[in-house]
């Protein structure tokens, strides 16, 4: 899972800097940059704040973030010929 990756590059769309963002949700820009380079695992509750300031529902927010090695292994030839049509319809969906 790449969360923190995901949460980076839509804070960037978004045009919020690090310390903004951070700031919006309630956190450290620290915390945050720990965050984006997934050194830190943030709470459920940090998760939600970033999801709603993000302005992304949280089970999309994971579902952005899902890479191959979070799918059993008998189901990721399916999820590498899905997963792309469904991130980018979600992106659209939530001006990602």
């Amino acid at each position: 899972m790449d969360l923190g990756n995901v949460i980076k590059n839509i804070r960037k769309q978004k045009g919020l800097t690090q310390n903004e963002f951070a700031s919006l949700c309630g956190i450290t820009q620290t915390y945050l940059s720990q965050i984006e380079g997934n050194l830190k695992e943030p709470t459920l509750s940090t998760l939600k704040a970033i999801s709603e300031k993000l302005n992304i529902p949280l089970p999309i927010l994971f579902f952005l973030s899902m890479t191959e090695d979070d799918v059993q292994p008998n189901k990721r030839k399916a999820f590498e010929i899905v997963s792309p049509s469904v991130k980018s319809f979600v992106n659209e969906f939530f001006a990602v």
